[in-house]
């Protein structure tokens, strides 16, 4: 028998790896027959995995790659520029924004008026917690996109809305905090208060000087190889410097892949790190369901006002679900969208994660005490509920909406697919071939 616990580290982060890759694997062959989205099976893998059940994964691992999720928001913020051509936005700008603005605006004042009304949590409390709803999370919506092949106006209109929601909860934000600071008393620090705006701003400028960056050192001439390795330094470069200064690498890097595609008009680079980021993304997600404390909420200290954290969770989970799903409703027929549109797209905004769980750290310390524990530990959970519950319900929207290819667009998909890792092989093949004729 091995004895685990006098495995060194780095055969124990090994061995963790390859159980990861090989669970979540594995797990995506039940859920197929489920007709369950890949990232479903990769979150209930980690939960499994993860301390409350199996207990395989050990926590040094875990505290060990936390730089992971900042790498997978990286690469699916700059996976997610690639649908911000100015083409585009010139046509659905101004309507983009109006349903973000609908949507988020209605999560935060229903998850509002529950908190501060009903369950009579504190203003404070109530302001930054209804601030953090308006956030989504990308990924696991990028990742149900890419496993269905979904396309067409629905697909591009909710990914544009799912980057612009996380500018529209940082601004939320830094008002709730604002509004916080001058109603307790307490000295209005103004910079305290634009500090992650600032911050946010210069990622943003930042994300665009690395796309030029990018768009020199990447050109026709470079063979395939050279190409990913650049794009993924740069990219990586990028990530490290926002960890730096604790910016969400998010909008930085959606602006990166944005002004990259629009300079350069180069979509083969995004299908090359599509084929190299699926086992970062399997790993992301796993360690998230590794990571969900379920302990938290079952806890008698846990209780926050006169309610179980449990119940105020369960409540939050709910009532931000309705107000996303009423506020891209009403929105898009501001604007004029088609039905299947208005009466999908706010399923698909459920999931919850990235931007919100760094802003509630920063919020919990902000409120203090076990106020602040309680908003973390909220965001924390239902960021994990919305991960399981987003992706079914984002696969349903896009059945739904229509934007599945049928069978015969499937057959087609399949065999462009197969084409293009045939062209990318021959390539290689030129490759080698060029470097043994200069050697």
């Amino acid at each position: 028998m091995i004895n685990f616990e006098t495995l060194s580290g780095s055969s124990i982060a090994i061995l963790s790896i390859s159980i990861i890759l090989m669970s979540g694997f594995l797990a995506t062959r039940l859920t197929r027959l489920l007709k369950l989205p890949n990232v479903t099976a990769y979150i209930i893998t980690g939960i499994i995995l993860g301390p409350y059940v199996l207990k395989i994964i050990p926590l040094d691992f875990v505290k060990g790659t936390a730089f992971l999720p900042e790498v997978a928001l990286s690469f699916i913020a700059f996976s997610t520029g690639e649908f911000f051509r100015l083409e585009t936005l010139k046509k659905s700008g101004i309507r983009i924004l109006i349903i973000t603005l609908s949507e988020a605006l209605m999560a935060f004042m229903l998850v509002y008026v529950l908190s501060f009304f009903f369950l009579k949590l504190g203003m404070e409390f109530s302001l930054v917690l209804a601030a953090l709803a308006t956030a989504t999370a990308p990924a696991s919506t990028m990742m149900t996109i890419r496993q269905t092949g979904a396309n067409g106006d629905f697909v591009a209109t909710l990914l544009q809305v799912v980057a612009l929601d996380d500018v529209v909860a940082l601004l939320a934000y830094s008002i709730a905090v604002a509004i916080c600071k001058a109603t307790d008393g307490g000295s209005v620090d103004i910079m305290e208060i634009i500090q992650p705006i600032i911050y946010n701003l210069m990622a943003i400028i930042l994300g665009a000087v690395f796309a030029l960056i990018m768009g020199i050192f990447i050109n026709t001439k470079r063979s395939t190889d050279n190409r990913l390795i650049i794009a993924l330094a740069v990219i990586f470069g990028y990530c490290g410097i926002c960890t730096i200064f604790d910016v969400s690498p998010l909008l930085g890097c959606m602006v990166m892949g944005s002004f990259y595609i629009n300079i350069t008009d180069d979509d083969r680079l995004f299908k090359q790190l599509n084929y190299f980021s699926p086992p970062i993304l399997l790993m992301f997600f796993v360690r998230s369901g590794i990571n969900f404390n379920i302990g938290a909420l079952f806890s008698t200290d846990s209780a926050i006002g006169s309610y179980p954290l449990l119940i105020v969770g369960i409540l939050y989970f709910v009532i931000r679900i309705v107000g996303k799903y009423l506020g891209a409703y009403l929105g898009c027929k501001i604007v004029n969208k088609s039905d299947l549109v208005a009466k999908n797209l706010g399923m698909a905004l459920f999931p919850q994660a990235g931007v919100a769980i760094g802003l509630a750290a920063l919020g919990s310390r902000i409120i203090g005490g076990k106020s602040g524990v309680a908003l973390n530990t909220i965001i924390m959970t239902s960021s994990i509920l919305y991960e399981l519950v987003g992706p079914v319900c984002a696969k349903l929207a896009l059945q739904n909406s229509g934007s599945f290819p049928d069978d015969n667009n499937k057959h087609k998909q399949i065999e462009h697919q197969d084409e293009n890792e045939n062209a990318y092989n021959e390539a290689i093949d030129e490759v080698e071939k060029d470097n043994e004729k200069i050697s």
